[in-house]
């Protein structure tokens, strides 16, 4: 028996965000692990970990995170379950 699911986003069906988006996450690449916590959380699949890389020796994890305002809804999820607090919500 499988529990759980994973939802798969289709971003040629998503629709653009346009202009009306008020809040918009911002990302401080020094503050940033590259965790993927955004990611799994992001109701829209608008975030991408780039460079993200795990070496056998270490767990260590590089990279960051980006985000794709055409599909952005400036919910905030992203800059609240964000570990380093390295998302951060403003005023557009």
């Amino acid at each position: 028996m499988e529990i759980g699911s994973v939802i798969k986003h289709d971003l040629n069906k998503a629709p653009h965000t346009g202009d009306w988006r008020y809040m918009h996450p911002e990302v401080d690449k020094k503050k940033c692990i590259g965790c993927g916590t955004c990611v799994l959380f992001c109701p829209e699949a608008a975030i991408t970990v780039n460079g993200k890389q795990e070496t056998m020796n270490s767990k260590k994890k590089k990279g960051t995170a980006e985000i794709d305002y055409d599909y952005c809804k400036g919910c905030g999820v992203c800059a609240e379950v964000c570990p380093e607090k390295a998302i951060i919500m403003k005023k557009k």
